[in-house]
């Protein structure tokens, strides 16, 4: 499996890594808006299946691990010694997770939408808690899977996606799809929900999507990321949360500054998921500023 890196702006500047969401989710070209050009080197990578890596929406050989093994294989290929890590949503789990196995590898955590592959934040999204707010649209997030299956929609999912009829795979696809796009800004972005619309991309991002949930992100607990804080405790990191953040809710956000309060915690309160709305931009383009001297 071949992933693929953008390395962009100042060649001599300094690292800045950017994990995209997802997982599934890819890099865009407005994903470097975050870094002042005139001194991040910043690195941009399609993880395993997504974007423009190949094969597309592939699963095997996908888990955390291999991407943890791709962001330390880039470092090294890239002659960096040292990397500000930065993500949002998946992108905070796989930075956490990267930052834990490679702690002497990290300057500093820039972290947008706190997700640590709990059970209890996969079932308020996909089964009983973000449903409540949303029912229209969980109506037609539901409709693909007969009711007797509704009791585990991730499962029913998996089982679609992961199967050989590809109308049911891309039905299946669009509606997972669009259920996060519908659900991740507080006010709905129209031109987002388009993007479930994409055949391709609906693919891969459902796809890698659910076959890291349903297997617990290949994490070896649910708790792995705050067993092991110490490991990364003297890392300088700053978080920034949605207050009205339905996808990935802030008590996660919090309970990772409770158990890490070195962290600097920066609440948005007009803000949902998406790293695209206002508060949130400014947020981290704010932090990433603060570590340019580092």
């Amino acid at each position: 499996m071949k992933s693929t890196m953008n390395s962009l702006a100042k060649k001599d500047g300094k690292p800045v890594i950017y994990l995209h969401g997802g997982p599934g989710g890819g890099i865009s070209e407005n994903d470097r808006r975050y870094f002042d050009p005139n001194v991040y080197r910043t690195v941009l990578m399609d993880q395993r299946g997504a974007g423009k890596s190949k094969p597309a929406a592939e699963l095997k050989d996908n888990t955390t691990w291999d991407l943890v093994r791709d962001i330390e294989k880039l470092r090294e290929h890239l002659k960096i010694e040292k990397w500000v890590v930065f993500g949002g949503s998946w992108g905070s789990t796989l930075s956490l997770v990267y930052a834990e196995t490679h702690p002497d590898r990290v300057k500093a955590l820039v972290l947008r939408g706190i997700f640590m592959l709990r059970r209890s934040e996969l079932l308020w999204y996909y089964q009983e808690g973000a449903n409540h707010i949303f029912p229209d649209t969980w109506e037609q997030f539901e409709e693909p899977i007969p009711e007797v299956e509704r009791f585990d929609m991730m499962s029913a999912y998996h089982r679609r996606l992961t199967g050989t009829d590809p109308e049911v795979q891309l039905k299946c696809a669009q509606r997972w799809s669009a259920w996060e796009m519908a659900t991740s800004r507080l006010i709905v972005d129209h031109d987002l929900l388009k993007r479930a619309e994409t055949d391709a991309w609906a693919l891969q991002f459902a796809r890698i999507e659910v076959h890291y949930f349903v297997h617990g992100g290949f994490l070896k607990s649910e708790t792995q990321i705050l067993d092991n804080l110490d490991k990364i405790r003297h890392i300088p990191c700053t978080i920034v949360q949605g207050r009205y953040d339905v996808v990935c809710p802030a008590r996660t956000a919090w309970a990772l500054h409770k158990k890490w309060p070195e962290t600097e915690l920066r609440i948005i309160s007009d803000a949902g998921h998406s790293a695209k709305e206002v508060g949130i931009v400014s947020a981290l383009v704010e932090a990433t500023d603060k570590y340019k001297a580092l």
